[in-house]
């Protein structure tokens, strides 16, 4: 068995390792899962123990990760909590956010990578942070709403920036396309709203239990056409994969609330417990340390990113948060903000393949988003008394339900 063989049985048991180790230390530190994954990815990569190379087959599967962390970004935002005000609020800060980002780049690389770093910089992980919020039962809550309404703008405007500035078309012909993709989002949203789904809810109700699955089916065709036609337009996949999380939401919205809750539980499982692992496990695989540690230098733009990120997107937090938040919140908020990994990683990642990024930039880019998921998240919750908090919860639920 050779390594990229081995890979195929290493990162599953990863996969199941990951969430011990976090359970293994929560008594003493609460660090979310993805930490973890992270971590172990780079372990078994090539960069240290070698035991797990790139390959087709993992690269594909993550792939398939990184789309259903955006599906699932995109579903469980609720829109009306974050309509109007936390909205723009939160789309003025990320514009400001994009402006310091693309002076950054100025700083250090003034040529067409200032575009690849300034959206790098102006992102949010929603995809990252709504499993961690969940966990922290704060999703609902004011924090929670706000950081959902910043990690929407910070997750979707990104998206469309790089389908706009990165794309293989120019400019303006991608904006053409790009505006064709909204309005036909636009009108399946708008029909999902109208349609009665009376029939569908019937059928999904009637396969819950059965092979036929056809909730899950659904779900996997939908994710499958948003992001097939996102490819075809020459957009980035993931703008597809969240337009699908939002349409699913809709079409589930007026189900019975025990059938959208068993549909949901079986997407959850196939997102969190296969796929969005694979693709966290991958990244620390696939992570390119040896470009990180060429140069002294590079190594140095690791904490000059990772700073920038924390002061780029928690300014830009500022604006969202209410006026008589707390400081400890205030904080707790731009640490969640500034935490940023997928969108860095797509974009950095098509930036070195259109050669407008060096791949020492990129690998620092990357890098600083890897340890701003490990730090900031942690610190955030750490500050909203989350591991006291959650500890309760626990303690009040049956053992077989932990």
């Amino acid at each position: 068995m050779d390594a990229s063989d081995a890979g195929l049985v290493l990162i599953p048991l990863l996969a199941v390792a990951a969430p011990l180790l976090a359970r293994g230390v929560r008594p003493a530190l609460r660090v979310p899962i993805i930490v973890f994954e992270l971590l172990l990815g780079v372990l078994v990569g090539p960069a240290l123990l070698g035991w797990v190379q790139e390959s087709v087959v993992l690269e594909k599967l993550s792939d398939f990760g990184l789309a259903m962390l955006f599906f699932m970004a995109g579903m469980e935002i609720d829109f009306r909590a974050i309509a109007g005000k936390p909205l723009v609020r939160a789309s003025l800060g990320w514009v400001l956010s994009l402006l310091l980002g693309i002076g950054i780049g100025f700083l250090l690389a003034p040529n067409e990578s200032v575009v690849v770093i300034g959206i790098a910089l102006s992102s949010t992980a929603l995809g990252t942070l709504m499993p961690i919020l969940r966990d922290a039962r704060e999703l609902g809550t004011p924090l929670g709403n706000v950081i959902t309404a910043i990690g929407s703008v910070g997750e979707f405007l990104p998206l469309i920036a790089i389908s706009i500035f990165l794309s293989t078309r120019r400019a303006p012909v991608a904006a053409a396309i790009l505006l064709a993709f909204v309005l036909l989002a636009v009108i399946v949203i708008v029909v999902a709203r109208r349609a009665s789904h009376g029939a569908l809810h019937a059928f999904v109700r009637s396969t819950l239990h059965t092979s036929a699955q056809f909730g899950v089916r659904f779900v996997l065709l939908l994710i499958a056409a948003l992001v097939g036609l996102s490819v075809v337009l020459d957009l980035d996949m993931l703008l597809g994969a969240f337009v699908a999380g939002a349409v699913w939401r809709i079409i589930m919205v007026r189900a019975p609330k025990s059938d959208a809750a068993a549909i949901e539980s079986k997407i959850e499982a196939i997102a969190y417990g296969f796929l969005v692992p694979i693709f966290f496990l991958y990244t620390g695989v696939t992570f390119d340390l040896a470009s990180l540690t060429a140069t002294p230098a590079t190594i140095a733009l690791v904490p000059l990113f990772l700073v920038a990120l924390l002061l780029i997107r928690g300014l830009a937090a500022q604006l969202s948060a209410p006026k008589q938040t707390s400081t400890r919140d205030r904080t707790a908020m731009a640490m969640l903000a500034a935490t940023g990994l997928p969108i860095i990683v797509a974009v950095t990642a098509i930036g070195v393949d259109e050669k407008v990024l060096e791949p020492a930039i990129a690998a620092a880019l990357v890098g600083a988003g890897m340890l701003s998921v490990l730090i900031y998240p942690l610190i955030a919750m750490t500050l909203r008394g989350d591991r006291e908090r959650v500890a309760a919860v626990e303690r009040d639920l049956p053992q077989g339900e932990l």
